[in-house]
């Protein structure tokens, strides 16, 4: 949660617009879901507080993406959106007391 919250605050900071977050359809959710420009953006958000367990970014299996994207299938239908999307994972280290 206060990943996302990072995440979310660091893309207004450069300028995109948020459409949505916690976007859920079936088993997935997706973390956050943006736009800039004529651009979608769906936006995975992994959280650590250490590298004991690798990169954030490593958490994000095949699986996920697969759902991720029928996901992303089913907004971008529910919108009616035709132009540009990408995928996009935001990394967030964490001390060990929970601050940047």
């Amino acid at each position: 949660m206060i990943g996302e919250a990072i995440a979310e605050g660091y893309l207004i900071d450069q300028g995109f617009t948020i459409e949505t977050t916690g976007y859920r359809y079936r088993r997935a959710e997706i973390d956050l879901i943006a736009r800039k420009g004529d651009t979608l953006y769906f936006v995975e958000v992994k959280t650590r507080r250490g590298l004991g367990y690798g990169d954030p970014s490593s958490a994000v299996s095949a699986g996920k993406e697969k759902l991720l994207a029928k996901a992303a299938a089913h907004y971008m239908y529910s919108v009616g959106h035709e132009w540009a999307f990408r995928f996009d994972i935001v990394s967030i280290l964490l001390y060990a007391n929970g601050k940047l």
